[in-house]
């Protein structure tokens, strides 16, 4: 596995936590957006000393490859995070599955980043990883995100209910899965 993949036009890296601040700068733009998708934050979480931990914590289970957390960088401005896109939950053997998870800023929505970055580690996660299965779990209500897993051949399998606590409340969450054997039908391409 590499630490830095291209698309046509992105850029996908696993970072070190010297590059904390660029980590900072992304959650920052969209504050607002983020929180209302993930759990409370601690209160440390916007400063850079925190990014800092979480990018080493990060690297340590990339080395012991339970977690790959790709950040996205538009190729004409390779210092700046629009995006992350992160498989964890890594199982072998008889599970040989992972979670998927994703975010993007939201000046990049509409514009296909998140479906060309998504195509290039669902291509990790099967021909590299070997796994066999991907799951993404989203709020039943975020129609852009159901979108962008059906566009990439995700299956709705159900819900689960009061699945995360968010912003104090338990939310329901819609599972989605996609199989390898879903992605070699496609000739390799997920539509």
């Amino acid at each position: 596995m590499l630490f830095e993949y291209s698309t046509q036009r992105l850029l996908l890296k696993i970072i070190k936590p010297q590059q904390a601040d660029q980590v900072l700068d992304f959650y920052l733009r969209d504050k607002k957006l983020f929180e209302q998708f993930e759990p409370e934050r601690m209160e440390n979480f916007y400063t850079s000393n925190f990014q800092k931990k979480v990018l080493s914590f990060e690297g340590n289970m990339t080395a012991q490859g339970s977690l790959f957390r790709f950040y996205v960088y538009e190729k004409h401005n390779p210092d700046r995070i629009i995006g992350t896109i992160c498989i964890h939950h890594i199982n072998r053997g008889f599970f040989s599955s992972c979670e998927i998870g994703y975010k993007f800023s939201s000046a990049c929505h509409h514009m296909g980043y998140a479906t060309e970055s998504m195509q290039r580690i669902i291509a990790i996660a099967f021909g590299e990883l070997k796994l066999h299965r991907i799951t993404a779990w989203v709020l039943p209500d975020n129609v852009p995100s159901i979108r962008l897993l059906g566009r990439l051949g995700f299956q709705f399998e159900g819900i689960c209910r009061d699945y995360l606590l968010l912003q104090g409340k338990w939310r329901d969450h819609a599972q989605y899965s996609l199989l390898s054997d879903d992605y070699s039908s496609a000739n390799g391409h997920i539509q």
